[in-house]
């Protein structure tokens, strides 16, 4: 597995690619609205890995609830697979707990899947593929 990006909540996008443009000193190399999600993304690059920033567009959105108990910060982490499948049965063997029972589409059209912080020390663990 390779650390793909690192997704932060954030509650305003526009304002916080201000912020990571002047912190990483360039701008988001994409944008786009993830629906089934719920969510619009940004995307910074930072060295080999990704920094994802997710606005909610719904208050019944996982990071508007996420926002809402936490405040905004670091959502999760995504690292990329060669197969999500396999991957998947791999850790739900290992005695992690997926969210999910399927892959779904996520944002740059990758096939995600998350699993749940009591199974990873507290961190929101995503995998990915790419389509």
């Amino acid at each position: 597995m390779k650390l793909d990006h690192i997704g932060i909540a954030v509650s305003n996008l526009s304002s916080s690619n201000d912020l990571f443009t002047k912190l990483l000193k360039e701008a988001p190399f994409k944008e786009e609205l993830v629906e089934n999600q719920k969510v619009k993304v940004s995307f910074f690059h930072s060295g080999d890995t990704k920094i994802e920033l997710l606005e909610p567009q719904a208050p019944e959105s996982a990071i508007a609830k996420f926002i809402e108990k936490k405040g905004e910060g670091i959502h999760h982490m995504a690292f990329l697979v060669d197969d999500i499948y396999a991957e998947m049965e791999r850790m739900k063997a290992d005695g992690f707990l997926p969210l999910q029972d399927e892959p779904r589409i996520g944002a740059n059209n990758k096939l995600v899947c998350f699993f749940h912080p009591k199974s990873t020390n507290g961190v929101l663990i995503e995998i990915c593929q790419e389509r």
